[in-house]
């Protein structure tokens, strides 16, 4: 399966971005992804399934993953860099897994995918404004700071 986006604005703000310093920047980042990934995370939890334990309190937007999820996204990833990862989703829950794809003995019950597919390009248009608003902050910041030295 092939998915084609559009994004527009983002050289320009990559171009912004080099005004302030590495921290900064992935402050502005990390920031940005939390707000603009948080809705999605409210579509995910609205739509797990009830009382599947812990589910729907252990989906939300984190940097961090699980020992498990760490190693798999490492080998995944292994030739790429990102200076900024947020991840959106359920916890290390087996339920979360067998409650999205099913299994023998369950039929699935999707929640995170259909969440991704009504509110990916809503995620993207968020966070382009809230990247922008970010930058906009951060650069006031680094201008009175340096104002004051």
């Amino acid at each position: 399966m092939s998915m084609e986006m559009q994004l527009e604005g983002f050289s320009e703000l990559e171009d912004a971005l080099d005004d302030l310093s590495k921290s900064a920047g992935r402050g502005v980042l990390r920031r940005s992804l939390m707000k603009a990934a948080e809705p999605m995370a409210d579509l995910m939890r609205s739509r797990a399934p009830h009382g599947q334990g812990d589910l729907e309190e252990s989906i939300a937007v984190s940097s961090k993953l699980s020992k498990r999820q760490a190693a798999e996204h490492r080998a995944m990833f292994r030739d790429q860099r990102a200076a900024v990862e947020m991840f959106v989703g359920a916890g290390a829950l087996p339920q979360a897994h067998q409650s999205e794809f099913g299994n023998e003995h369950q039929a699935p019950q999707p929640f995170a995918r259909p969440a991704w597919d009504q509110d990916q390009q809503a995620l993207l248009d968020r966070l382009g404004g809230h990247l922008w608003a970010e930058f906009e902050k951060s650069l006031a910041r680094a201008q009175r700071k340096a104002a004051k030295g």
